[in-house]
């Protein structure tokens, strides 16, 4: 089974030098950056202030398939680059969400605990975020606002897509 890794990033929406190094380090710790989505707006939550008060969204994927019981450990190796990030004793100045996607649904990783989330193991939970039936991606009573929206959509179609290809892929060569 093979999964696309994906992470969702929240960076200050004036620095595109911290974006840069963002995506930087992410290649070099989760590989080659497959497909950049473009930059989205984001005001749905103030809990992110202390890295800006004007948010900027953008989402990677990287290539190939993974197993998606790397969930966890990509999530702490997201959290070191965040660490890393931080200036003096200024805080983290990116959130990084890593995650998969394949076919059916969004799977995002969390440190924190919630009724609709199921702990893995090291302190990391995951939630399906979406799930994707018949020709759309489906949002539960607990999504946040953003991915509910459908702003993201066109990203994810494109990134299920990619999976899709290295799927047939893969089967042929195992043919």
């Amino acid at each position: 089974m093979g999964v696309k890794l994906i992470a969702g990033v929240l960076h200050p929406s004036d620095s595109h030098e911290l974006l840069e190094w963002g995506m930087r380090r992410m290649a070099e710790t989760f590989g080659d950056i497959e497909r950049k989505s473009p930059p989205y707006p984001f005001a749905y939550t103030d809990y992110y202030k202390d890295i800006s008060p004007s948010l900027t969204r953008r989402f990677f994927t990287f290539a190939g398939l993974r197993h998606p019981f790397g969930l966890v450990v990509w999530k702490k190796l997201a959290i070191s680059i965040e660490a890393e990030s931080a200036r003096g004793n200024t805080g983290r100045r990116v959130n990084i969400d890593p995650g998969y996607i394949d076919g059916a649904r969004l799977i995002l990783a969390s440190t924190k605990d919630n009724a609709h989330r199921i702990y893995l193991w090291d302190d990391i939970f995951a939630e399906t975020t979406l799930c994707y039936r018949k020709s759309g991606w489906e949002s539960f009573s607990y999504t946040f606002p953003d991915f509910a929206g459908g702003v993201y959509d066109d990203f994810l179609n494109a990134a299920r897509a990619d999976w899709k290809r290295d799927i047939r892929a893969l089967r042929l060569r195992k043919d």
